[in-house]
């Protein structure tokens, strides 16, 4: 059985080079840089026309996860957004300030996506126990969590996804992401059954302008979606 990819983008460029190299999913965002933020009206329109499934991050600003009133209603307005638009699904999560998940936040987050697609992101990875957290994200329906192991990188949180796989049981997908490119996935995937991977598909942007760059417009590491890497990884995908 062949594993699904999920291809994270923020750009029009991304949107267009995550097609062509054969991704089954897209993660749409704004500012990868910071982690991902709510997409934009322009690229969710161009999203729309897509044949595969489109799932956006529903995330109002950057930082923690810990959201007031006003940003949850800024999350309840996006969803609505995102279903308007006709995208299949979207991203988000929520913690209380010690790293667990915010229960309370989640449910009425997930009460506005009906008949949506649903995962929960890295939130996760901020949490103080993995086995309470699977149950919490398994209790209020989620179809998958993103989750680099409460790690920088999948591979280096690979002992965490082992066990947040063991505890999910096959109630919930385990989607490992986070630094996953054609180097690694191999070892994440010997260890551990996966049936779905998460990754940019990037390489480094070449620099446009020392001007951006100096009035804070570009940020020293852009990444740019490739098409060639983006390919490889759908490719061992079909294989795994």
């Amino acid at each position: 059985m062949s594993v699904l990819l999920e291809i994270c983008v923020d750009s029009p460029e991304g949107l267009a080079a995550a097609i062509a190299g054969g991704a089954d999913r897209i993660e749409l965002c704004s500012a990868l840089e910071v982690g991902g933020l709510t997409p934009t009206p322009g690229l969710i329109g161009q999203a729309a026309v897509a044949l595969i499934p489109i799932y956006a991050m529903i995330r109002p600003r950057p930082g923690h996860f810990v959201y007031g009133e006003a940003d949850i209603d800024a999350m309840l307005r996006e969803i609505d957004a995102m279903r308007s638009a006709g995208l299949a699904g979207v991203v988000f999560g929520a913690n209380h300030a010690d790293g667990t998940l915010d229960h309370a936040t989640l449910e009425r987050l997930i009460r506005q996506c009906d008949g949506f697609g649903v995962t929960l992101h890295r939130a996760f990875d901020l949490v103080p126990d993995l086995d309470e957290a699977v149950e919490t994200a398994v209790e209020l329906g989620f179809e998958r969590i993103l989750t680099s192991g409460r790690a920088l990188t999948g591979i280096e949180g690979i002992d965490d996804l082992e066990r947040t796989f063991a505890r999910a049981d096959g109630r919930i997908k385990v989607m490992p992401g986070s630094g996953v490119n054609i180097g690694n996935v191999e070892t994440l995937l010997k260890r551990i059954p996966f049936t779905e991977i998460h990754s940019s598909g990037s390489v480094d942007a070449p620099p446009l302008s020392e001007g951006a760059r100096r009035l804070g417009f570009e940020t020293p590491t852009q990444k740019m979606t490739s098409v060639e890497r983006v390919r490889a990884l759908k490719e061992f995908c079909l294989r795994a």
